[in-house]
């Protein structure tokens, strides 16, 4: 779906089905350096139970159009934008790693829409390392490999999306490389994780948050450790679900994550 916003174009994938602002939405944010493919099992799922899904291309990834945005608080306002131009007004947002920070401060920025609020694989600060910053300039394909190696916690996990000749490790190696490639004009790689570094823009964003807030975490994830949300459980009241898996929940477990989410997304229509 092709959403038009004047100067920009967004993209999101809407499950297989017509989005229809009628029903109840859930919007999907991407981490750094994926796309809306990273939601395509959930967002799938919920389209054919009841709910209308976006699971968007962050400005100037993949399928929606740049300029990039200059950092969280401003992708937050293009998601907002984008919700008002389809007409969604009571929304569930869905972030996974830099994207969970977009949904905290677009539901910090619109407190009477964002009606639930579902932190995937977070943490805050979302402290990236001198020594990722400097190889997602400098030397991307070994930044990608070292991101790879800590988001997945084993190397014999069962396919994401059950069936022969699925591998974790290639197919999200594969992903980033070619988001990477999908914008000429800036490095992707080193924006997205240091707009993740840099923020810090919770402790003025979670008084103003309204919806009802989840953590889903990986417990063992070596990239947002979940022992760095203590911040944001306190904070937002938030309840805490958990996943067997890594940073990459959504793809090691896919059935154990979709259960915390259809648990979550029928809690919310209650």
């Amino acid at each position: 779906m092709i959403i038009d916003l004047g100067e920009r174009q967004a993209y999101a994938y809407t499950g297989g089905k017509p989005f229809d602002p009628a029903l109840p939405c859930v919007a999907f944010i991407h981490g750094a350096l994926h796309d809306h493919s990273a939601w395509t099992l959930p967002a799938r799922w919920l389209a054919h139970h009841g709910h209308s899904v976006l699971a968007v291309d962050q400005p100037g990834h993949m399928r929606s159009t740049g300029p990039v945005c200059a950092d969280v608080p401003a992708i937050a306002q293009w998601l907002l934008q984008v919700l008002d131009k389809v007409g969604a007004q009571q929304v569930t947002l869905v972030g996974h790693s830099m994207g969970s920070l977009i949904a905290l401060e677009a539901a910090a920025q619109a407190p009477g829409r964002v009606q639930t609020l579902v932190m995937v694989g977070t943490a805050y600060p979302m402290v990236v390392s001198p020594a990722l910053l400097e190889a997602a300039e400098q030397r991307p394909a070994q930044g990608i490999a070292m991101v790879n190696s800590f988001s997945i916690s084993t190397w014999a996990s069962k396919p994401g999306y059950p069936g022969p000749g699925f591998w974790l490790h290639g197919g999200n190696r594969a992903l980033m490389h070619r988001v990477l490639a999908s914008n000429a004009q800036t490095n992707l790689f080193s924006h997205d994780f240091r707009l993740c570094n840099e923020y810090r823009g919770a402790e003025d964003a979670m008084p103003r948050v309204k919806a009802r807030t989840h953590l889903v975490l990986g417990e063992r994830d070596q990239m947002t450790m979940p022992k760095a949300t203590a911040t944001l459980r306190q904070g937002l009241s938030a309840q805490v679900h958990t996943v067997a898996a890594g940073h990459g929940l959504m793809h090691e477990d896919p059935e154990d994550f979709l259960r915390a989410l259809r648990a979550i997304t029928a809690s919310a229509a209650g």
